[in-house]
Formats: structure tokens, sequence, C-alpha cells
């Protein structure tokens, strides 16, 4: 049996010349043993005998950082986004700089992608199912591209693209449509099938209703358009927390689950209370007189009316700590209440009080 060696994603293996078309990868390995550098974990791999060849690792592109864009952009943002960049980094308007250049060139390319919502779509299903960083280098062969639909990967010129485009939208590249439409991406059991992007949203709430826990409706839109969802806030949730809806984010593919939503709770700071930890302050109008000769007065607090007693004296700004009043965690844990006082005048000022006020501002003079 005639032999020779081939490079395949790195590694050696023997060539046989056998009568069957195709030939799996993981049957070369069985029969030949695994090398050093076959170790990793395939996924079958079927090509024909005469086109195995070395797969060259690919750098991967984050189209939406080259343009500075969220994921969730609109169309018009990257149209407009694309024309300002474009217009800034144009040879015309650079000449002789290499850097422009080349940005320039990252910019057409990326917006040879993102412009085109199929293309866009193509890019955005791959990039949700392996958590890639911008300039991360991958071997296309370790991720599933290939399995009966007989995938090959060819670098080409591509219009001055990268081997990244070339790979999923260049001639003569990946057929895309086939990787996730024919199974393509298929593991040695059937298609594979992955969870749906999650998503991340902010959400304004006010300390009452994180202390009482609250029921919420939003309207939320995705790549796979707008939803409305309803949810509870439980008792107690805290500045920053994450509330996970499971299952509300993006679709899974090939049948695989949603993706989830993470509502980050950032607590208003412009209501009546203003929490700190779980300590909450609230502003306490007293009148002039009962700053000078304390008493009592009733305050609602976050959970409930109480008497306190003001202390003769007290000045604006001054406070007053009610212990064990503050806001309530999920643990149970309590913080305390305190009273921003802010001495306020009468709206009415009757002859009357006209009068006192007269005879308290002689009275201050005397010594």
């Amino acid at each position: 049996m005639a032999s020779s060696r081939k490079h395949i994603a790195k590694g050696y293996v023997e060539e046989i010349v056998l009568e069957q078309l195709y030939i799996t990868l993981d049957t070369i390995i069985n029969l030949f043993g695994q090398t050093s550098s076959a170790r990793t974990r395939w996924l079958v791999y079927i090509l024909p005998i005469e086109m195995i060849k070395e797969v060259n690792p690919v750098e991967y592109k984050d189209y939406y950082k080259t343009l500075g864009l969220d994921k969730q952009a609109s169309q018009e943002d990257i149209k407009k986004t694309y024309r300002r960049l474009a217009k800034k980094y144009h040879p015309d308007t650079n000449q002789g700089d290499k850097q422009a250049e080349e940005r320039f060139k990252e910019i057409n390319e990326a917006y040879e992608v993102l412009g085109d919502p199929e293309k866009r779509k193509k890019y955005d299903t791959f990039g949700s199912e392996f958590n890639f960083q911008n300039g991360h280098n991958f071997d296309p062969s370790q991720y599933g591209f290939g399995n009966s639909a007989g995938f090959e990967f060819r670098t080409g010129d591509g219009a001055g693209f990268s081997d990244f485009f070339n790979m999923f939208f260049g001639g003569g590249g990946l057929d895309f449509d086939g990787i996730f439409s024919r199974g393509g991406m298929n593991t040695r059991a059937g298609a594979a099938s992955y969870k749906g992007e999650d998503i991340e949203a902010r959400l304004e709430i006010t300390p009452e209703e994180g202390f009482h826990g609250t029921k919420r409706r939003i309207s939320l839109g995705g790549r796979s358009g707008t939803k409305n969802i309803n949810f509870k806030i439980p008792k107690g949730v805290k500045d920053g927390e994450r509330i996970r809806l499971r299952g509300q984010g993006e679709p899974g593919l090939n049948g695989g689950p949603n993706g989830d939503l993470y509502l980050i709770i950032e607590m208003k700071t412009d209501g009546k209370f203003a929490l700190d930890g779980l300590d909450l302050t609230m502003s306490l109008d007293i009148m002039p007189w009962d700053a000078a000769l304390g008493g009592e007065k009733e305050v609602e607090t976050i959970d409930g009316r109480v008497l306190v007693r003001i202390p003769k004296g007290i000045q604006t700004d001054n406070k007053i700590r009610l212990a064990g009043k503050g806001y309530t965690d999920r643990g149970g844990r309590r913080g305390d209440l305190y009273l921003r006082i802010r001495l306020v005048n009468p709206r009415n000022i009757t002859e009357e009080i006209r009068g006192l006020y007269e005879k308290m501002k002689q009275a201050s003079k005397t010594k």
C-alpha cells in the first residue's frame, strides 16, 4: 500500500490511497495513532483525499469594534458611522500615511459585512456561538467547519480583504449557508445546537420598588425583533445587582435554548429616598420654631409612619438617625434611615406671624 506524508492542521498523518472518495480524519488517526499535534478534540472533517492540506490559523475580526459600534446598532447608525470614518481615513486626504490606508481598508471590510443585513446576520450568528475576541487566532477546522458537507477553506485575494472575510464571504471560501442550514456544524451525534446570545439591559427603579418588590413590563428590541416581557423585581434587590430572566435573550441555533436576559439594576437618586449601601437618606422639612424649641413630628418612612423627636437647636443639613429603618437586602440585613433637616418658613405668613418674627428679630439684636 503506497503512502506519503501531508499536513493536516499543523500535524502529520499518513495518506492512504483508498478506493473511497472521502476519508475522515478520525479514521486516519485510528489507523495510524494520534500524533502529538492531533491530540485536540476533533470534529469529523471529511474531504476528498486529494484535497487534504495545511489549514492556517485565521484572525477573528470584530467588525463592530472596527467601527466603534455596539452590536445592537441600527443599519442607519452603521451607514452614518462608515461614511464618517471613510471620509476621515480616505487615502486622498491622508497621502503617504500607511496607517490611515490600513485603517481605511479595515473600515471598508467591516462595512462590507455589517452594511449588508444578510452578511451581518451570518456574521452575528457565527460570533454568538464562539466567544472570540478581536485579533484572536483560530483554526477553522477545530470549530466543526466541514463534516459530511465536504467544506474546504481557501484564502484568496478577496479584493484586498482579510482571510477572515474571505473565509466567510469571499469567492471559494466556506459555504456559510451550508454550515448553518445543511449540518456543516454537526457533531458526531448529529446537528449541534447552540444557546442563543445573552443580552444585558439597564433598569432604573426607586428604592421603594426595590424594598417592597414590584412587577414590571418592558419592551426590548434585539436582532429577533421587539418583544414585551413581564417580570418581578424581588424584594431587597441592590444597586448594580443583575437579575437573570432565563430564556429571554437571543434565539438559539439549530433548536438550541434561547440566551438569557440580564437586567442590571440602577437605583434612582432623584426621588424621596437616596440609597447608600443599606442606608437611606431623606429630607425632613421643619419650621423655625420646631428647630429652635424642639418637638415631635410624624414622618413617612419607607415602611410606614413613625413619630420622630426633634432636638432643640437643630440646624439645616443636620441629620437625625433612625436605627433599623433603612433598606433591607435579600439576606434580611437592614440599614438605618437618616433624616436630613431643612428649615422652611410657613407658606402663608399672617400678620400675627409677621409680628412675632419682628419681635424675634428685635430680640436677637439685644445682648
